[in-house]
């Protein structure tokens, strides 16, 4: 059963506390029929109630008498409304098989929390659970675990984890995540990362990985781990002419030094002009 086809009865004599109640069950997306009073049970239960939501102090025929109604017809789970706080009348109301009991004034907030617990201890509104491996997240509860152990994790660590899980074997950029967890797209890739550490930490102390990096890309939750790049196979369609290596015969040329012509050394003669001894006339 899907939250939109749960169907609430709500019984309640005043039209402002009525109004208020049977609003904010449809904004919760439930599907509710009002009565001012339980003049004709037989009309509420043909509404076929997966819930009936009774004021205690109603004209002509109060909200416990309607419950006995209802419960016979069916095991419909009921929830009393009453400005009663005496223990009595509240013990007579579980006596009666009520599954809680909420007191005036009425907080809404409490009332659709109250509601939707006691639809989901009565099996007829599944919880909204998100699992992916050994991991599972309770999402009216708010609770997140791995392998059995509960995470302690803050406000954000849930919401990002939350939607990492809803997203399984997706990658999602850091911007994504900026722009569906914290509600704005101002890049600060370091936001992302710090909190992602702190996940990984916290998970990781009770089993393998679950959050990887897809480098470049962004961040991916998966069991399995990173997807591995395919093998190629590269296949030639033809077969290559054997080309081979063929050795080039260089003809022996030797090494034949040039031969220098002898010149010879010829020294220079120089005319003998003897010793003229000291005072000699040597004028022309």
């Amino acid at each position: 059963m899907s939250l939109s086809t749960a169907r609430i009865a709500v019984v309640e004599d005043e039209p402002a506390q009525r109004s208020a109640i049977a609003g904010a069950l449809r904004r919760a997306g439930y599907t509710v029929g009002a009565w001012p009073d339980g003049s004709d049970p037989d009309a509420i239960a043909a509404f076929r109630p997966d819930l009936a939501i009774l004021d205690v102090m109603l004209p002509g025929i109060d909200g416990m008498a309607v419950a006995r109604v209802l419960r016979a017809r069916d095991d419909v789970p009921v929830m009393f409304v009453t400005a009663r706080e005496a223990v009595p009348d509240r013990l007579a109301g579980f006596a009666l098989g009520a599954d809680d009991y909420v007191v005036k004034p009425v907080v809404l907030e409490e009332l659709l929390a109250r509601a939707g617990a006691v639809l989901r201890r009565s099996g007829r509104l599944p919880s909204r659970v998100t699992g992916v491996g050994d991991l599972v997240i309770d999402e009216e509860a708010t609770v997140a675990t791995r392998a059995g152990h509960p995470l302690d994790l803050t406000a954000t660590e849930y919401r990002l984890l939350l939607y990492l899980a809803q997203n399984r074997g997706r990658t999602l950029s850091k911007l994504v995540l900026l722009t569906q967890v914290w509600g704005y797209d101002a890049y600060d890739p370091n936001l992302v990362e710090v909190h992602i550490s702190a996940l990984r930490r916290k998970l990781e102390s009770h089993g393998p990985r679950l959050i990887h990096t897809v480098r470049g890309m962004g961040y991916r939750l998966d069991p399995a781990g990173p997807a591995e790049a395919p093998e190629i196979e590269i296949v030639l369609s033809a077969e290559a002419p054997e080309v081979g290596v063929h050795h080039i015969e260089v003809p022996d040329i030797g090494a034949h030094p040039a031969e220098v012509p002898d010149v010879g050394v010829h020294p220079t003669e120089a005319p003998d002009v003897g010793v003229l001894p000291a005072g000699a006339d040597v004028s022309l």
